[in-house]
C-alpha cells in the first residue's frame, strides 16, 4: 500500500496569508498556488512548508511575477497537474493531454467537479473576503493514478 501523495491547494490570497491556511498547508508534500498572490513574500512563506509550484494571476505585477508562468504542468506521482489562475484561458484539452487534474483560482468560488475523467479544482480565495463568498482552501490526495480532492473552509 502506497502512502498518497498530500498536494495543498490555494489561490487569490492577494497578499494575506492567513495563520489558518498555513496551518492546514503543514503536512502537504506540495503547495500549488493558482494565482493572485500579489507579493514575493507570500510565496517566500509558503517554501517554508513545501515545494511550491505557482502560476501568474491577473493580479500579479512586478519584477517577481514576471518569473512566473501563466499556466504550469506538474507531474505528481504518477498524474499530471496542470495548474491556470483563469480557467477560461485553458489552451489545451486536459484529458486528451493526458492531465489528470486541473487547478485554477480567478474566481474565488471554491469548486471541485469532475468532468470527462479530469478533476477540476478551485480552491477558491483564501486572501481577503470578497462580497459573500467563503474564504477557502483544497487538498488533493494523489493514491498512484487516481486522485481526489476536497475544499476546506477556513475560519
Amino acid at each position: 500500500m502506497t502512502v498518497p501523495i498530500r498536494v495543498g491547494v490555494i489561490s487569490d490570497t492577494h497578499d494575506l496569508l492567513r495563520p489558518g491556511a498555513k496551518e492546514f498547508l503543514r503536512g502537504s508534500d506540495l503547495i500549488i498556488h493558482g494565482g493572485d498572490i500579489c507579493s514575493a513574500s507570500v510565496l517566500a512563506e509558503l517554501a517554508t512548508i513545501a515545494p511550491v509550484t505557482a502560476v501568474r494571476g491577473n493580479n500579479d505585477k512586478g519584477a517577481w511575477a514576471q518569473r512566473l508562468l501563466k499556466s504550469e504542468l506538474v507531474q505528481v506521482g504518477k498524474i499530471f497537474v496542470y495548474v491556470i489562475h483563469d480557467l477560461n484561458e485553458i489552451d489545451i484539452d486536459p484529458a486528451g493531454a493526458g492531465v489528470k487534474v486541473v487547478v485554477s483560482g480567478h474566481s474565488h468560488r471554491p469548486k471541485v467537479e469532475e468532468k470527462g475523467g479530469v478533476l477540476f479544482v478551485n480552491p477558491g480565495s483564501a486572501g481577503p473576503r470578497r462580497f459573500r463568498l467563503p474564504i477557502s482552501i483544497a487538498q488533493i490526495l494523489v493514491d498512484g493514478a487516481s486522485a481526489s480532492a476536497r475544499v476546506v473552509e477556513l475560519a
